[in-house]
């Protein structure tokens, strides 16, 4: 072997190898955690509980966590939010985010939002296991964003609560400045899941991402319709940010499923939320330097 050779190799075998593994079990269980809390929407005892949930198995994991405490001004009035952001410190002085929300819609009946809420929440909490001896290159941050739902009706002041606070809030400090992309995950637990081509996200992590499900024999899990969808993606997309929104929006029969008392663990599956993190977790690695 000529001397190149051998310092090539050497390099090689010194680079940070990731060993990470996602569990779309251990991610279902956490789903089925949270949910067992019931109804979650923002600034109820039955968030709280969720909140301590998360930050328990977060501090767990061995991750930096910072709970951002806001008061949001709602329809309902003043309401009391909470993101909750952990982080791994790498070396590359840059960052990615892996977010989704955590709350769920407020209904006079009893919606306990296994997809839309659950899912990704305990989909974040698996990552935080699956990364948490991985060598990293780029800073990790995972976000749990509070009030994605709208408190009454969907509008632009009435909705993305805690996403909006968080990218004003880290365009303030020039934590934004350093972040190469942000994924979010949203109602990614439907047993028979279609990812959509969602259109206000960035093309080219789109085009990585899509790229590594194929790679992974995922292809098939991510060939939803091409739809805009206002999620917690675009208050950081607005402010430059790399950003992508992973979601399901064909929800059961018609979409029959979705903000119903029929948005229950049942619906969901291990396997979807496997699908999900494995792709995101491989998609993590091709972005770092």
């Amino acid at each position: 072997m000529q001397r190149s050779q051998r310092v090539l190799a050497c390099l090689i075998l010194a680079l940070p190898v990731w060993a990470a593994e996602f569990s779309g079990q251990r991610a279902y269980d956490h789903t089925k955690a949270l949910v067992a809390f019931g109804p979650r929407p923002s600034g109820t005892p039955a968030i709280k509980k969720a909140q301590d949930y998360i930050s328990a198995q977060l501090k767990a994991a061995g991750w930096q966590v910072v709970e951002d405490v806001f008061t949001a001004k709602t329809p309902a009035g003043p309401v009391v939010m909470k993101n909750i952001i952990a982080r791994r410190t790498g070396l590359s002085g840059k960052s990615v985010a892996v977010s989704g929300h955590y709350d769920t819609k407020r209904f006079p009946f009893p919606f306990v939002g296994a997809n839309d809420g659950g899912s990704s929440a305990g989909l974040l909490l698996e990552m935080a296991t699956a990364l948490k001896s991985v060598p990293l290159k780029n800073d990790v941050y995972l976000v749990f964003f509070d009030g994605e739902e709208a408190v009454k009706d969907w509008t632009a002041t009435d909705s993305l609560y805690g996403s909006r606070h968080l990218a004003d809030k880290w365009y303030a400090d020039g934590t934004l400045s350093r972040m190469t992309a942000l994924i979010n995950v949203d109602m990614i637990g439907d047993r028979d899941l279609h990812v959509v081509k969602e259109e206000y996200s960035s093309d080219v992590l789109r085009s990585v991402l899509w790229q590594v499900a194929s790679q992974l024999g995922q292809a098939k899990h991510f060939d939803g319709a091409a739809l805009p969808i206002e999620d917690d993606h675009v208050p950081f997309l607005r402010k430059g940010v790399r950003a992508l929104d992973l979601i399901d929006f064909d929800y059961g029969p018609d979409h029959a499923w979705w903000h119903t008392k029929l948005d229950t663990m049942d619906k969901l599956s291990a396997a979807s939320l496997q699908s999900v993190g494995s792709v995101v977790l491989e998609t993590l690695k091709r972005l770092e330097p």
